[in-house]
């Protein structure tokens, strides 16, 4: 008897200041803040097969969404792009949550290219700050090889975290068990990545 495929939907909104003419995400942020400009990415996160994507070296699943910003437009259409969680750096300890979206904007293509550092640096357990700050840039072009044209940091707050949580819906599931076991399947795949990077200096 074949296992069926099950795989896991979500919806996460990420905002923060946003300024063109800034490459680095930081500066972004302070000059949004002046300006006044917001940047919010919506994304639709899609893993078809979670088995796969648990398995997979790089836990890469597929992305769609829209953008929120005012020098462009708002409710954007992205219908492509790049989610990885806790994707390896090459750095020991460190892993990345990758989300990248394409979208268009009077013919012209932009690439939003953001990514949380997930690491226990010196500042002690950062649990929830690095798995909630994106820090993002935006490419004039159809990826993240093109020029970078603005930037800033997009933060997800507890009211949006509330909202995460309450889209997460198991897909292809045929019976109430392979619902539980697709949810029990991501569980232990985030909670474990967190352990494996913040539980060395968790002290009880």
């Amino acid at each position: 008897m074949n296992k069926t495929i099950v795989g896991i939907t979500f919806r996460e909104t990420m905002t923060g200041p946003f300024a063109l003419g800034e490459t680095d995400p930081e500066a972004g942020e302070t000059a949004g803040k002046k300006a006044g400009t917001n940047l919010a990415m919506h994304a639709e996160i899609e893993i078809h097969d979670l088995d796969r994507f648990v398995a997979d070296a790089t836990h890469t699943g597929g992305i769609s969404g829209r953008i929120d910003f005012k020098p462009l437009g708002e409710n954007i259409t992205a219908a492509r792009g790049v989610f990885r969680l806790f994707s390896p750096t090459g750095q020991k300890g460190v892993t990345r949550m990758v989300y990248e979206l394409a979208f268009e904007h009077q013919g012209q293509p932009y690439y939003l290219a953001g990514y949380k550092q997930v690491q226990n640096d010196r500042k002690g357990i950062d649990l929830w700050n690095d798995t909630t700050t994106l820090f993002a840039r935006l490419h004039i072009g159809s990826d993240s090889n093109a020029p970078v044209i603005g930037a800033g940091v997009l933060r997800l707050g507890l009211t949006d975290l509330m909202k995460l949580t309450s889209t997460l819906r198991v897909i292809n599931a045929d019976h109430p068990a392979d619902q539980v076991r697709a949810l029990t399947t991501f569980g232990r795949f985030f909670m474990g990545s967190l352990w494996d990077t913040y539980g060395p200096k968790m002290r009880f």
